[in-house]
């Protein structure tokens, strides 16, 4: 008797791993799997490399924004180009390129006004009795938000400079007045020193995992609905489940299904990596990171929680592949519902709205201090 049960379960160990296996080839040896794959590699790495695209097509990111300046009596232009240079050159070192030349303007006003090119900027200064110094700015087009903010920093600096020459006042003694007031700080409960910086983590680097995850969770409800539609409205399922019971069958659906949706997201994780590593403006920068990334990684040193990434990681390894296979399996009971695609079409509505509530709620998840949820 145990020699039978023995064999009788070796027997459904066979045919489960062989009903694993067939589901795994119709979804890997397909032309639409390399097809999409294929896309989506190339897409990734397109994006990931647009500045070169645009740069192939005509695009010019070196072109520098001449800034042509009329000083009306003021004797402020060396002290103006002084101080654009100074602070265009603060954000290139910050990685936000702001590529500007300062030059002074020897034509009229109506004269450089008429020839004025859509890479160019007029400034006028002119003297003020109450304000020391007003500019008037003109440009053929909307002045792009880093440079208007170089050219109107530069401004308040050069009317700061005159002003104080005006009234005697050295530079030390502004400073000590316009500098913040300093500020000591002590947090008594340390646990929620993390906190502060919480909302720009979850907005910035959450939503990058986030995504993704609930795209692939979608992808897998409609998998294993359609693949077990499919088999009722073709009679294969009647030949299966009389050499396998029900549970096996959809335990190797699942299974299939979770495998063939974790292997999918490892392919996006490397098409993701040699887009990256191809990209241009990575190789020029010795593989450096772009500034908001490393602003966030700073945060996240400062306030501790790279420590708890050892505890971080793998819980949240453990929900995404606890989620994809609860999904899966309410996915394959709802299918096991219906007669044909259309019913579980419209019986995956709530699937949907359930997944697509636990996405916002993670993207909010910044707003509930304090709570594990």
């Amino acid at each position: 008797m145990k020699s039978l049960l023995r064999e009788w379960g070796v027997s459904m160990n066979k045919k489960f791993l062989y009903l694993t296996k067939v589901s795994l080839r119709k979804k890997f040896k397909t032309k639409w799997f390399v097809i999409t794959n294929i896309i989506l590699a190339v897409a990734i790495v397109l994006l990931l490399n647009i500045n070169s695209i645009v740069t192939f097509f005509g695009g010019d990111f070196d072109s520098k924004t001449d800034i042509i300046v009329i000083d009306n009596n003021t004797n402020s232009y060396k002290v103006f180009k002084q101080n654009i240079e100074s602070y265009a050159s603060s954000l290139n070192s910050s990685e936000d390129e702001v590529k500007v030349t300062v030059k002074k303007g020897n034509k009229d006003v109506k004269d450089l006004k008429e020839s004025l090119k859509d890479d160019e900027i007029l400034v006028e200064l002119n003297n003020d009795s109450k304000e020391y110094l007003k500019a008037k700015v003109t440009s053929n087009e909307k002045i792009d938000t880093l440079t208007y903010q170089v050219l109107s920093q530069s401004l308040n600096s050069t009317k700061t400079t005159i002003g104080m020459a005006i009234n005697n006042i050295d530079a030390t003694t502004l400073n000590n007045i316009s500098s913040p007031v300093t500020i000591d700080r002590v947090v008594l409960n340390e646990d929620n020193n993390a906190d502060e910086n919480m909302g720009l983590i979850m907005s910035s680097v959450f939503p990058t995992i986030i995504l993704p995850f609930f795209m692939l969770t979608i992808f897998l409800i409609q998998m294993v609905g359609g693949e077990i539609c499919e088999e009722k409205t073709t009679r294969s399922m009647e030949i299966i489940i009389s050499n396998i019971s029900p549970k096996m069958h959809l335990l190797s659906k699942i299974l299939a299904s979770n495998i063939f949706v974790i292997l999918q997201g490892l392919l996006l994780l490397i098409y993701g990596g040699i887009g990256f590593l191809i990209s241009t403006n990575m190789l020029k920068n010795g593989l450096s990171l772009p500034s908001e990334v490393t602003s966030i990684f700073d945060n996240l040193v400062k306030t501790g929680f790279i420590e708890k990434l050892i505890f971080v990681i793998p819980l949240t390894l453990i929900l995404i592949v606890l989620s994809f296979l609860a999904y899966s399996i309410v996915a394959g009971i709802l299918a096991s519902m219906t007669v044909n695609m259309e019913d579980f079409s419209q019986l995956q509505t709530p699937l949907v709205f359930l997944s697509l509530g636990g996405y916002y709620l993670a993207m909010m998840a910044g707003m509930f201090n304090g709570s594990i949820l």
